[in-house]
């Protein structure tokens, strides 16, 4: 069973104010991103974020954390389950519990 850690909505909001600069890897050009929600699934943490300048936007990128010492690396997920699994909990914590199938 998944360890889940549960962001209430006054958590949400206060995660917006944290920005990371991410660099795109096929262009090589930095995009600010606001951290939207945080996630402990499997002892591993994951990190919803979407661009800084779309504040409304409705898609958002979900990325695996790891640490380096006091660096924070954060990396795609290439498994298709795992990225699924993780997918499905941020839907249910951003959108509600809404039929996506439909």
């Amino acid at each position: 069973m998944a360890d889940l850690e549960m962001n209430n909505n006054e958590e949400i909001e206060e995660l917006g104010d944290i920005i990371y600069t991410l660099t795109d890897e096929d262009t090589g050009e930095e995009i600010d991103f606001q951290l939207i929600a945080r996630a402990t699934l499997d002892d591993v943490l994951y990190f919803a974020l979407i661009p800084a300048e779309d504040e409304d936007a409705d898609e958002y990128v979900i990325l695996r954390v790891s640490e380096d010492g006091e660096d924070v690396i954060l990396e795609s997920i290439d498994d298709d389950d795992e990225f699924e699994k993780v997918e499905e909990y941020f839907n249910d914590l951003l959108f509600g519990e809404a039929d996506y199938d439909e």
